[in-house]
């Protein structure tokens, strides 16, 4: 087990519970000594940021030991079923590095090989371009494993979307059948100015179908520089070779990690997946999600867990912990939630785009995406946010709002021109009339106007860029003080004025009950009741049960609890809506979604703009899905309190698998009453907490065992294979509200999860997929460590690979780490989770009080030194030490805080001091060890 998060709660019992688990062995990765580390068997120092290297080095390990100097069986096997090792790759010729063709052509990795690019019978099935190819051992030809995406839709892949290899065998590599063997240039990261280079390594290949091909492991083998005899290129002469990636001493130099360490570890990890059938798991915290290539730091991890075959068992893969934010009831929750129930599709948005754009933050963005990308060349000339107004254009991401014009006004407008909504879209897209509201944020119809947190402290906690929310969101008192982007890093194709609107939102409301910072800056604050003041259901994926709230007291004052409150203001904007808006035809864009048809859209990946005229705008396709709702705006309140008929007339969809549930809407009749007037005359009721939490759980599999069993029984249809009865014998258990106020019940086997708790086992993440042959939901229908989207392939991120932390001394002009400057030396900081966690803080707390060894509070400097010449330090990277810039506001204990450094500790008492003050007594503004 690798344990990385220090505070994680679950590490705390699998190290105290050991003695239940004889021959258990914990190793913690950690840079620092921290909580788990002091309870592990071994301790890996790695270096903050590198965990992608240490990964990558016992990967090469285990490669040479387990596939290249000997193949194991449980492995193989593995692999050749739940992997895509073993698809075929095209090879394309690489003309980037002229002065290497002395050494023989060279080729770079491309896009999988399909059946319709072949001249197979399979060529002419449905959805051929989405069915990968293998070749198979018994036949040395070409074949067409079943459960890619290809299967998973349409009527021919009926009962075919499984994992079942149906007699072939598939080739892990073509070592043993190539007909020659070429160079594959591979990039690497770990340069020390940060920029891509290259390193040339042999692979072998033959030619299908006219093309150039290889496997995806003997991709990987080069990627992990595991030589074999006979491949050209450049390979490490042993695991003591630190000059090319990824060997031990490689990782040495980087992670400091011994490399004897990793050598060691590695063995001890295949070794140990081989003795107990894959009872080997890493569990991974936020730490790794704190660095900017945090994909490429997971995928490198995975690759451990998944080659040993430890994905899939109960006891091994991998347990990832950031918080305990999974839904178990998710169908039921989605629907009621996003009033599915009464109008299809929502719109969703993606918070990090949406800050992004809407604070203004992209202005200060002084890096082309080809900066940030090592400069790999995949985007020059192209700013972050051109990626993503291209990526809004072509329908992979929302983003709300989403036109220059109102989506009510473009229905009106539509109508008015005889055309159907979507065609009339297309028509002013293409004529330019239109334009994403992406691409000119700054214009004020493109502005957010009203925005309502929900127990939620997105100021000062949240926000990524606070004081960029303050100037561009609220308009109030803030400390930018960075430069916006010189005219040469500006985006391209984004409208850019230079006069920035400051204070772009009309309305700020929040219900909590805290007073946090976002309460402070709120124009209307609903004071609302908490968890012991109110009904409502607690669902996570770390427990296999259902709790309760209840509440101790009724909610005090003026307080309601969140249902009441929304009631209140569904309530009152629905007798508003009356005189103000009416009944209105609403044009909905809707991204392109995971588990439906649509993510076949994009075909080999190959990514096409309408906008440069390199394809037509097809909603759907090269466009968002064109969808239009019917917005009865006077009856929102009656729609919030009752059930919509949708749930009859179309049934519910929660991870492409489809249910009937007129039967489980009739018992919600039965048991709420329904509305009697209105709306939702004759629909069940949902006029309290308790009804909605009951609904919740009714219209889902995980505390519903028929809609589980149902569920089930459909997905049969398409894969083929029994599945149903991992829910019958909870076919007929029905979880109310009131079951979870007797205890806590565990929850039901459904196909809104990938893992099984048939019989009473313990929940553990693609069980099913193993177990069942249900297919992963990915092009292959496996596991994949290859991608092959055009975006991936340019940034060199078609396999697992290493990139270092960002370079903060060549990008930002930083202190080289190690090296001292006026503030003393650069160091990394444990993660910032005291203030967003915490109820009271209203600032963040010093990096000093947060540093966790082993349980004691570490040394903090006395005195925050300054830049000559400066007042403050500058940048996004200013000391909690130095004075705060705030609205001429009072807090709690009244004392003024414009300018100036509030410390309130637990016991209620407050000190304030200026910055002045602070400065001249030479003391710290960080609490005590006793706050």
């Amino acid at each position: 087990m690798g344990l990385e998060r220090p505070d994680d709660p679950y590490a705390r019992r699998a190290l105290d519970d050991r003695g239940a688990l004889p021959g258990q062995k914990v190793v913690a990765v950690s840079p620092d000594y921290a909580e788990n580390v002091k309870f592990a068997d071994e301790w890996v120092a790695s270096a903050p940021g590198t965990d992608g290297a240490l990964a990558m080095a016992m990967g090469h390990v285990i490669l040479k030991e387990f596939f290249v100097d000997q193949q194991v069986d449980f492995f193989t096997q593995y692999n050749q079923r739940y992997t895509d090792l073993p698809f075929l790759v095209s090879l394309e010729p690489d003309d980037a590095d002229p002065a290497a063709a002395e050494d023989g052509p060279a080729f770079r990795p491309g896009k999988y090989v399909v059946a319709g690019d072949l001249d197979v019978p399979e060529a002419s099935s449905e959805n051929a371009m989405w069915k990968p190819v293998v070749l198979d051992a018994r036949t040395d030809d070409v074949a067409v494993p079943q459960g890619s995406l290809g299967f998973r839709w349409g009527d021919e892949g009926l009962g075919r979307w499984n994992l079942d290899l149906g007699g072939i065998e598939p080739v892990l590599s073509l070592l043993d059948t190539a007909t020659e063997s070429v160079r594959v240039v591979l990039p690497r990261f770990d340069t020390a100015d940060g920029k891509v280079a290259h390193v040339s390594r042999g692979v072998p290949a033959r030619r299908v179908g006219g093309r150039l091909v290889t496997t995806v492991l003997d991709l990987m083998l080069a990627q992990y520089g595991v030589a074999r005899d006979g491949l050209p290129g450049t390979w490490p002469a042993s695991y003591d070779d630190p000059s090319t990636p990824a060997t031990p001493a490689w990782q040495a130099e980087i992670t400091s990690v011994p490399a004897e360490q990793v050598t060691r570890l590695a063995r001890e990890w295949a070794q140990n997946a081989i003795d107990t059938g894959g009872r080997g798991m890493i569990l991974m915290g936020a730490g790794t999600n704190h660095w900017f290539h945090s994909d490429q730091l997971y995928r490198a991890m995975l690759v451990l867990t998944t080659i040993t075959g430890c994905q899939g068992r109960n006891g091994g893969g991998w347990g990832h912990y950031v918080g305990q934010e999974k839904v178990r009831p998710i169908m039921g929750f989605q629907h009621m939630a996003f009033a599915l129930d009464w109008h299809r599709p929502p719109r969703h948005m993606n918070q990090t785009a949406y800050w992004y754009v809407n604070t203004s933050q992209y202005r200060y963005d002084t890096f082309t995406a080809d900066d940030v990308d090592a400069g790999t060349g995949a985007f020059a000339g192209k700013g972050v946010m051109d990626l993503l107004a291209q990526s809004v254009r072509l329908g992979w991401t929302p983003s709300y709002p989403t036109f220059n014009r109102s989506s009510l006004v473009l229905a009106d407008e539509a109508e008015a021109a005889g055309m159907a909504p979507a065609d009339y879209v297309v028509d002013q897209l293409k004529s330019g009339a239109l334009r994403f509201a992406v691409e000119d944020p700054e214009a004020e119809e493109n502005h957010p106007r009203i925005l309502s947190l929900w127990r939620a402290n997105l100021l000062g906690s949240s926000a990524k860029g606070n004081e960029y929310f303050l100037k561009h969101l609220l308009g109030t008192d803030n400390a930018v003080t960075a430069r916006q982007a010189p005219p040469e890093k500006r985006p391209e194709g984004i409208e850019w004025p230079e006069d920035v609107p400051e204070g772009k939102l009309d309305l700020l409301t929040t219900i909590d009950f805290r007073m946090t910072s976002s309460t402070l800056f709120s124009d209307v604050v609903l004071p609302a009741a908490t968890w012991y003041e109110k009904h409502d259901i607690n669902t996570t994926d770390m427990h296999p049960f259902v709790h309760s709230f209840n509440p101790a007291i009724a909610p005090p004052w003026q307080s309601r609890t969140d249902w009441e409150a929304w009631k209140a203001v569904a309530k009152r904007f629905s007798e508003l809506a009356v005189d103000h808006l009416g009944t209105r035809r609403d044009v909905v864009a809707k991204p392109l979604w995971h588990d439906t048809p649509e993510a076949m859209a994009t075909v080999h990946g190959v990514v096409k703009d309408w906008r440069h005229g390199e394809c037509e705008p097809v909603p759907g396709a090269t466009l968002p899905v064109l969808a239009v709702a019917e917005r009865d705006y006077p009856a929102v309140y009656e729609k919030m309190t009752s059930v919509g008929p949708l749930l009859e007339s179309v049934g519910m969809l929660t991870k492409g698998v489809p249910y009937e549930v007129a039967r489980e809407v009739d018992i919600l009749r039965a048991r709420n009453g329904t509305a009697t007037s209105g709306a939702g005359s004759g629909q069940p009721r949902l006029d309290t907490d308790i009804h909605m939490a009951d609904a919740i759980l009714h219209l889902s599999g995980t505390t519903n065992g028929h809609l589980a069993t149902h569920g089930f029984r459909n997905v049969e249809k398409r894969t083929g294979t029994t599945l149903h009865d991992l829910a019958a014998e909870h076919e007929g258990k029905q979880v109310t509200f009131a079951d979870t106020q007797v205890a806590p019940v565990p929850v039901i086997t459904s196909p809104e999860w990938s893992g099984s708790e048939s019989g009473g086992r313990r929940y553990a993440p693609f069980t099913i997929n193993i177990e069942r042959l249900k297919p992963f939901h990915t092009l292959t229908g496996r596991q994949q460590f290859y991608l092959d989207h055009d975006w991936v392939l340019g940034m060199g991120e078609a396999l697992p690979v290493y990139r270092p932390p960002l370079n903060m001394t060549e990008l930002f002009g930083e202190t080289a780490l190690g090296e001292q400057n006026a503030l003393g030396s650069r160091s990394a900081t444990s993660p910032r989770t005291t203030s967003g966690r915490s109820t009271a803080s209203t600032r963040t707390t010093s990096s000093c009080s947060r540093s966790r060894a082993a349980g004691r509070r570490s040394g903090c400097p006395t005195s925050t030194p300054r830049r000559w010449g400066s007042g403050t330090t500058t940048g996004s990277r200013r000391s909690t030490a130095t004075a705060s810039s705030r609205p001429a506001r009072s807090c709690r204990t009244g004392c003024p805080r414009a300018r100036s450094t509030c410390t309130t500790r637990r016991t209620g008492s407050s000190t304030c001091r200026s910055p002045s003050a602070t400065a001249s007594e030479g003391e710290s503004t960080t609490p005590s060890p006793g706050s």
